[in-house]
């Protein structure tokens, strides 16, 4: 399947998420968010999916909102702004809640909208002069992109919040003390690493991989008991499973495992 702004291919089950409008600095407008949404769609029914890496064409992952459109739009921007966060936003959510891992290796600036769809990611490796800002406020706008709920788990109230009302700008470094990436690495790098570490996690027990992600989301929401119940639930569901069995069996008797994603 192919779309205007984003690049797809699988690969050894892998699915390769590639932002390609450069020449529009990868920029978040109504096209970008169909092709957001109908990606996800493609990803989450196909079963040779077994992790996700996204990038970046150009020398900026995301420059956030297409402002240029915005403008243009005139006195018709509050409808397509709510008209494209059906699809921006319900991009997001699938890629929450499908038990898929999802890498995002950022290059350049994340800003606005595209640092709000960085939090919304698994896991998140980033160049060395990578930038981060929020930007929204210098705009005369508020936050979108779910980032109101994924990035202040990440880093915190108070950071969220200078973040949001001083548009901070942070380094490649402050944003991994802070928790919002997991990864700095040389930017010439930057793809690579997503790509391994992407294929690391479609390489091991996928099932168990996946679940425990939808575990690690569901406890963050839900009171002591709730997540504690969803936990024994998942985990004799894995050891009723190929790969429960195997991976404990393979321990026990000092071996690799095989992996099966079941």
């Amino acid at each position: 399947m192919s779309f205007e702004t984003i690049d797809y291919q699988v690969t050894d089950g892998v699915a390769h998420v590639r932002f390609n409008r450069p020449e529009g600095a990868n920029a978040v407008n109504p096209k970008f968010s169909r092709d957001l949404r109908d990606v996800m769609l493609e990803i989450e029914f196909d079963s040779a999916v077994k992790a996700v890496s996204v990038t970046a064409e150009g020398k900026v992952f995301c420059a956030g909102g297409d402002l240029k459109e915005f403008n243009a739009a005139g006195d018709g921007l509050p409808k397509l702004a709510a008209d494209m966060l059906v699809d921006f936003h319900g991009g997001i959510y699938r890629m929450n809640r499908m038990p898929k891992p999802f890498v995002a290796g950022v290059n350049g600036a994340a800003g606005g909208a595209g640092l709000s769809i960085v939090g919304a990611f698994d896991l998140v490796v980033c160049g060395e002069s990578a930038k981060f800002t929020m930007a929204y406020t210098r705009a005369g706008v508020t936050p979108d992109g779910t980032s109101s709920y994924f990035i202040g788990r990440h880093i915190g109230l108070r950071r969220m919040l200078d973040l949001t009302l001083t548009n901070r700008v942070l380094s490649a470094e402050e944003a991994e003390q802070w928790g919002l990436v997991n990864r700095v690495v040389p930017d010439d790098e930057v793809d690579n690493a997503t790509a391994e570490l992407a294929q690391q996690l479609a390489s091991g027990p996928t099932w168990a991989t996946g679940h425990a992600k939808r575990v690690i989301y569901e406890g963050f929401e839900s009171p002591l008991e709730k997540a504690g119940e969803f936990e024994g639930a998942m985990i004799t569901q894995a050891m009723g499973g190929h790969d429960g069995q195997e991976g404990i069996a393979a321990f026990v008797e000092k071996r690799s495992p095989s992996f099966r994603g079941e």
